[in-house]
């Protein structure tokens, strides 16, 4: 499976979450780290989901970008 992530810079760390995963978020100190992060964070939020007999939802989010002059 593919999922999206979102991927926000905060002041001095970078925060992490995936939209079509609802409580599956990571921080890290760089690009680097914050990618691993979330993809074991990813694969331990989906292992819970079997775990519980939760449905795993299909990835179906999208990513755009838009550009703007200014």
């Amino acid at each position: 499976m593919r999922y999206a992530i979102v991927i926000e810079r905060a002041e001095g760390n970078y925060g992490t979450y995936v939209p079509d995963l609802p409580g599956c978020v990571t921080v890290g100190d760089t690009l680097e780290e914050v990618r691993t992060l979330i993809r074991e964070a990813i694969e331990f939020h989906l292992d819970g989901m079997r775990e519980d007999g939760t449905p795993i939802p299909s990835p179906s989010s999208r990513v755009a970008y838009v550009e703007i002059g200014l």
